[in-house]
């Protein structure tokens, strides 16, 4: 038995969950592209709707791994070290996209919502990859609980999207 061992009834319910999100956010996106007046901006996507994208990626990729049958811990930490070094400077990008995009002035939720807590999730996943050897069972909760994170702060940002795209972009282009 190994550390992983039970962990994959929570990722069979992540995972799938990401998956389905991935695909209800290209449905929105392409219900949007195809309004009369569409408010399309490469820089904007950029910023705001691909890194929903990216992030459910990452628990939907997270969760398969996790159900694979690794003989122990210490492979799948070195994922987790990568996912989460890749993840803390592709977030930070975005942040520098958010800056440089001209259709919306971010406010302190988009900053916390698309910024500071994808970060904090991708930087506690790599701390788990560093803790594993030592703390198993505490790194398993850590990148669960990143997962977790992920996952609901990408709920947040395509509802958040939607809403702006179907109140606030609306009424800026029927005027």
């Amino acid at each position: 038995m190994t550390a992983l061992d039970g962990w994959e009834n929570f990722y069979i319910i992540v995972g799938p969950s990401a998956g389905a999100l991935i695909g209800l956010q290209f449905v929105v996106v392409t219900l949007v592209a195809e309004r009369p007046i569409a408010a399309t901006n490469p820089e904007a996507v950029n910023a705001y709707s691909t890194p929903g994208v990216i992030h459910f990626g990452a628990v939907l990729l997270l969760s398969a791994l996790i159900c694979m049958p690794w003989g122990g811990i210490g492979a799948i930490s070195i994922v987790w070290g990568l996912m989460g070094f890749g993840g803390m400077i592709y977030t930070l990008i975005v942040g520098k996209r958010m800056r440089a995009q001209t259709v919306y002035k971010p406010v302190f939720e988009d900053w916390l919502f698309h910024v500071l807590l994808p970060v904090a999730a991708y930087a506690a996943m790599g701390a788990a990859a560093c803790l594993a050897q030592s703390h198993e069972r505490a790194a398993l909760f850590i990148v669960a609980s990143s997962s977790l994170l992920l996952l609901f702060t990408g709920i947040h940002n395509a509802w958040d999207i939607a809403t702006y795209h179907a109140f606030t972009s609306r009424r800026k282009h029927k005027q």
